[in-house]
């Protein structure tokens, strides 16, 4: 009779094998849109306005918001693969087989969070690709870089089965997306130095959790940030402490996935 860490082993491979295989199956969908939508970012923003903008923080702004767009790229795709496929799980039932199968909550919560890791890096490296055809990447510390970017796929990845639980329709998936998620995205320095804005905007802008992910994630390529590294490793660790927390009290309890 297998033990339970090996029957643990095997729960968690299944889950990560699906969640693998759903987005790579369908990758025109769920990949290659990214690495268009960069390319377009980089020749309007960086081609065109960045001529006009000039430098940033000792930068061209072409290199300035790289790691800003790569960033992007990993957070609404680690995000999107979690809530899409946990809802799509609890609508078709299956939901069902993993609750009565003896398999941890915690197993279930991480096979679901390294999918959406898995895909937010795979996504991340196709937008590096991309960029790497518009300017020269430098990688100033590339093991804090690779850190960084899972670390924010791990927060986003527990995001979206978040949301997933609470969703009740196909159109609660993408409510978070789109009147939070984006916006914050949009205005956590991914085109800008916050050292641009007036005090106050400065100041509000803090309290905005994602651009501490891209300013650490900036620092590892071009070794620039507007926030200091530890206090952004710092944010980072606790939105995984109570995201996850919250996943596995919520599953524990049902709530969203017992009718």
């Amino acid at each position: 009779m297998p033990s339970r860490w090996q029957r643990n082993r095997v729960a968690f491979e299944t889950i990560v094998i699906k969640e693998v295989t759903r987005f790579t199956r369908i990758w025109v969908q769920t990949i290659l849109p990214s690495g268009i939508t960069t390319a377009l970012y980089l020749l309007i923003f960086g081609g065109l306005i960045g001529q006009r903008v000039g430098e940033m923080d000792g930068h061209t702004y072409m290199d300035y918001i790289v790691p800003g767009v790569i960033m992007l790229a990993i957070i609404t795709n680690s995000y999107g693969n979690v809530v899409s496929s946990f809802y799509g799980t609890k609508f078709q039932r299956h939901i069902e087989e993993l609750l009565i199968a003896p398999v941890p909550n915690w197993l279930i919560v991480a096979g679901y969070v390294a999918g959406g890791v898995a895909r937010g890096l795979v996504v991340g490296l196709l937008v590096t690709a991309v960029a790497a055809v518009f300017t020269d990447l430098s990688f100033e510390h590339p093991l804090l870089t690779l850190l960084i970017a899972t670390l924010t796929a791990v927060v986003f990845s527990l995001g979206g089965f978040l949301n997933a639980m609470f969703a009740r329709s196909f159109d609660d998936i993408s409510i978070v997306p789109t009147f939070v998620l984006t916006p914050l995205t949009y205005l956590g320095g991914v085109f800008y130095s916050i050292t641009l804005l007036a005090p106050f905007w400065q100041v509000a802008s803090l309290a905005n959790p994602i651009l501490y992910m891209v300013n650490a994630f900036r620092y590892g390529i071009l070794g620039v940030s507007d926030i200091p590294i530890v206090l952004a490793f710092a944010i980072i660790l606790v939105f995984i402490g109570v995201l996850g927390a919250a996943a596995l009290i919520l599953l524990e309890r049902g709530v969203g996935v017992k009718s």
